[in-house]
């Protein structure tokens, strides 16, 4: 039985290779607790996805290109299958800082509403 080994990010058509431990949380509506007098019922709210990831600096490579503004298209593919696809995704981490000595490691995050799952 297979299970989830490889992520492969894809922002704007660019393949963004990340290492291991990629991360997606998947957004869509979620149920938020709410108290009303001695009893709680729930009221539904839209919490985005989020996807992190960290890259390596690589020669001739451009660090600007990885955290482009505006917003594209961010795939994340599974190599169990599943590919999800955030049309409104942009990039929402802090500007990187590039770590020397462990390959210029460099941490990535976007943020979209709720993804396409496609299994194939």
């Amino acid at each position: 039985m297979q299970v989830l080994g490889i992520v492969d990010i894809v922002y704007k058509g660019v393949n963004v290779p990340v290492e291991k431990g990629a991360e997606i949380r998947p957004g869509g509506i979620k149920n938020t607790s709410v108290t009303v007098g001695r009893k709680t019922g729930y009221a539904q709210e839209v919490q985005g996805s989020l996807v992190t990831g960290t890259t390596d600096l690589i020669k001739g490579q451009s660090w600007r290109a990885l955290f482009t503004s505006g917003e594209g298209e961010l795939q994340v593919r599974c190599d169990t299958g599943q590919t999800f696809i955030i049309p409104d995704a942009f990039y929402s981490g802090d500007i990187p800082t590039i770590t020397g000595g462990e390959g210029g490691k460099i941490k990535l995050q976007w943020e979209g509403s709720e993804p396409e799952e496609i299994i194939g």
